[in-house]
């Protein structure tokens, strides 16, 4: 049996070969997501660096999508956080959105330890064989080594914010609360509460007392895996939580779906991902990643 070491570095190859780093090549869909709707965004990356990296954290070497306005440094900084599906053409682009208002952003393979996120064809096979075996602590130590790399590496993590989709929302909330160096987090329709185990001790509700920046939740009003009973539960917590949690907010699409935003799915819902996207960038701007 390999290594999660080797077994990452195999992974590495075969899945970031396909980006063709600086061709400006797409990186390819997750096997769960194929085939992909006709709505689907492209980014032009023009006047961008954008490609593979690789982030030391300890020994082990973890593959990201990283895209920045080419030969620029003092960047403000975005941590992009995948959905179950990885860190696939959707993630790169978002990522490209973001560099194309002068960030340097990041999305990290949180789960390439556990195995290949894109390769599985089956979510609920994915989601047990994987995603469900990546400890919550492992994946914040992850993303402290982001930051770090980050900061060596063009980036002003003075200026430091976090977003993710799915089950990137839930690690949002949580990182907000984990580091004293993020600005602002922005979580799409990201789990609040549930069962805990010793993988995931805690949820974001839990933490509502530790976050360190306000969180801006882009929610929808007809998720049926969130229903607005947790979302009032959210923001009734938040309201007793630290200084940062009081001046979160939340933003719920009525009669909308879960991934609203993933252009690439049939769950998309254009006017709320365009809405959603602008309060994004300007909950960045507000609160100093910017």
């Amino acid at each position: 049996m390999q290594s999660p070491e080797a077994r990452a570095r195999e992974l590495t190859r075969r899945d970031f070969a396909r980006a063709a780093v600086g061709a400006g090549v797409g990186v390819g869909f997750a096997a769960a997501v194929v085939p992909v709707t006709a709505q689907t965004i492209k980014t032009d990356t023009a006047g961008l660096t954008v490609g593979e990296v690789t982030i030391p954290v300890g020994d082990f070497k973890m593959p990201a999508y990283r895209a920045m306005p080419a030969g620029k440094t003092d960047l403000p900084v975005v941590l992009v956080i995948s959905e179950i599906f990885g860190v696939h053409e959707h993630i790169a682009d978002v990522a490209a959105r973001f560099a194309k208002l002068g960030y340097l952003a990041i999305a990290p393979e949180l789960f390439v330890r556990q195995g290949d996120a894109q390769s599985f064809g089956e979510i609920d096979k994915l989601i047990a064989e994987v995603v469900s075996k990546v400890p919550d602590a492992q994946v914040m130590g992850d993303l402290d080594a982001t930051v770090a790399w980050a900061q060596a590496n063009g980036g002003n993590t003075a200026k430091l914010g976090v977003t993710g989709f799915c089950w990137g929302g839930r690690i949002t909330w949580l990182y907000v609360a984990h580091s004293s160096r993020v600005k602002a987090g922005v979580a799409w329709y990201g789990q609040l509460m549930g069962a805990t185990n010793a993988l995931k001790p805690s949820h974001p509700i839990d933490g509502v007392g530790k976050l360190n920046a306000p969180v801006l939740g882009l929610y929808g009003g007809a998720d049926s895996g969130i229903p607005l009973e947790a979302v009032d539960k959210m923001k009734a917590a938040l309201a007793t939580g630290s200084a940062a949690a009081k001046r979160s907010q939340f933003v719920v699409y009525l009669d909308t779906p879960h991934a609203f935003h993933a252009d690439y799915r049939p769950s998309y819902r254009k006017e709320a991902a365009e809405d959603g996207w602008k309060r994004c960038v300007a909950w960045f701007a507000a609160n100093g990643v910017a």
